[in-house]
């Protein structure tokens, strides 16, 4: 791999019109499965993407896979860092990925089977059907290769909809596919013809895994990568609006070190602005802060900050005022996502008068922050009625 190159990137359809918007500064990318995958092909040398016709079934002769990869698989996992790495900071250099918004899943194809599973071990191969009659079609026997599950909706990735994969009973999972097809975007390939690629280099495993990739059609698709820090730097920015991320970073002379974090992983984050709709802890001294937007004209939770810092505790308490008895909340809220979860704390509800700017990463679900806000400051020059509806 050069210093520039994007490997043979190629995802849902949707290059050019991505980072051609996104130079010209335009906040509204065009994606989807015909703008990002298009843009990010063109970052290589022109597409890469072949119909060169389905592979053989099954291999007589084939060896088996290595008992540890004949399926649940363990995966190498990332750390979190603030900040993009340089490019020596890993073995090798620093190789750089997006960083998808989807499910981690291991692609098994054994000599006449392909099966899909998860980082924690679960057969997904029924929730994801559409995926795993293309690696059955297209994967040749005796690959295993690691990646990402997504779902496009418009121009941006969906969590949303893959969530509704997993939680779906049997019967409704052929219509959901036929109503918002998933992608699969792989990113390493750690065992070929029946060999463990493991022991060997990132870089060797992602040169296998691009020449396996000249025979994909989508749902396939090759993530990719490049070792130019400053391309690395511009998907950072550009590719947020379509629900990547940030960033994934491995070394290039890495082996694959399965359940072990050694890459590294840097999210995307930038402001917005919330009502203050509750907090944990007394008004007084607040802990953390339930931050609320409204959908169709009803105050609803869209998220909670991290734990906040005394001064931050300080300016958040000196313009809350109490809920009147109409506040739509009830007294306690779950600790889980989305307030939801089986544990529950008291919340103490606020006048949803106070609008506070927040951090914010790319994960969203139907307007709702999946992961926790990053308390910036409150916003006493802007009103409840200047923030967007969910």
């Amino acid at each position: 791999m050069d210093g520039r190159s994007t490997d043979g990137a190629s995802l849902p359809a949707c290059a050019p019109l991505l980072l051609a918007r996104a130079r010209a500064r335009l906040r509204s990318v065009a994606t989807g499965h015909e703008g990002v995958n298009r843009e990010l092909t063109a970052l290589h040398a022109g597409s890469r993407y072949h119909r060169l016709g389905a592979v053989p079934m099954s291999v007589p002769g084939l060896p088996a896979l290595p008992p540890e990869l004949a399926g649940p698989v363990a995966v190498e996992l990332a750390k979190p860092v603030r900040e993009i790495p340089h490019p020596g900071a890993l073995t090798g250099g620093c190789r750089y990925e997006p960083k998808w918004d989807g499910y981690r899943l291991v692609v098994v194809r054994e000599r006449n089977t392909a099966r899909l599973w998860s980082k924690q071990g679960r057969d997904l191969t029924d929730r994801f059907p559409d995926v795993a009659a293309a690696a059955l079609a297209q994967v040749p026997p005796g690959s295993v290769v690691d990646g990402e599950v997504v779902i496009w909706n418009g121009d941006r990735l969906d969590f949303g909809l893959l969530q509704r994969r997993m939680v779906a009973a049997a019967g409704r999972i052929a219509a959901l596919a036929a109503a918002a097809p998933a992608s699969y975007v792989a990113f390493d390939l750690i065992a070929a013809g029946g060999e463990d690629l493991r022991g060997q280099t990132l870089t060797r495993r992602r040169a296998a895994l691009e020449r396996l990739a000249r025979r994909w059609a989508p749902p396939l698709q090759l993530s990719p990568v490049t070792a130019d820090a400053a391309q690395a730097r511009q998907w950072f920015d550009d590719f947020r609006p379509a629900g990547v991320e940030g960033l994934v970073v491995k070394g290039a002379a890495t082996r694959y070190a399965p359940g072990r974090r050694e890459w590294l992983k840097v999210k995307s984050w930038e402001t917005t602005e919330v009502l203050a709709g509750g907090v944990i802890g007394a008004l007084e001294r607040p802990s953390q802060l339930v931050a609320g937007r409204y959908r169709d004209g009803e105050l609803v939770v869209v998220g909670r900050t991290s734990p906040l810092t005394p001064a931050q505790s300080a300016e958040l308490a000196a313009v809350l005022r109490p809920a009147g008895p109409d506040h739509p909340w009830p007294e306690r809220i779950g600790t889980g996502r989305f307030g939801g979860g089986r544990l529950s704390v008291p919340l103490t509800r606020v006048e949803p008068a106070t609008v506070v700017e927040v951090s914010a990463d790319a994960a969203l679900q139907a307007g709702v922050f999946r992961h926790p806000l990053r308390f910036v400051r409150v916003r006493p020059d802007l009103r409840p009625e200047d923030l967007p509806p969910v």
